[in-house]
């Protein structure tokens, strides 16, 4: 199953610094998820200044009760960094479209 997940930061004084806090543990679980074939995509959602007020993914699971155990796991939940996390169930259309080579991206800048 894939999903869509928007996970966006609280909006408190302290917000970047505990993103900051455990950003690299996220990440480090971002690289475990595209290792195992999890992780189809991600990006971080910005502020018009340019800094992060969120994430997004689409991952699979084999169901959402592996969804979930990542969700439990995950450091922004974990950390308090997400505050307001919403999963929408989806339907990626021939995901293969989208693996374009690294110049292709490089040239859309």
């Amino acid at each position: 199953m894939q999903f869509v997940v928007i996970g966006l930061d609280g909006t408190d004084s302290e917000a970047p610094a505990r993103r900051q806090a455990v950003r690299q543990n996220h990440i480090a679980m971002g690289d475990k998820l595209l290792d195992s074939g999890n992780l189809w995509y991600g990006a971080a959602l910005l502020n018009d200044d340019g800094s992060m007020k969120g994430s997004m993914y689409v991952v699979s699971f084999p169901s959402e009760k592996e969804l979930q155990e990542w969700l439990d796991e995950e450091p922004y939940i974990v950390g308090g960094v997400w505050k307001d996390i919403k999963v929408h169930k989806s339907n990626t259309r021939d995901p293969w479209q989208f693996n374009r080579p690294e110049e292709w991206f490089k040239e859309q800048k």
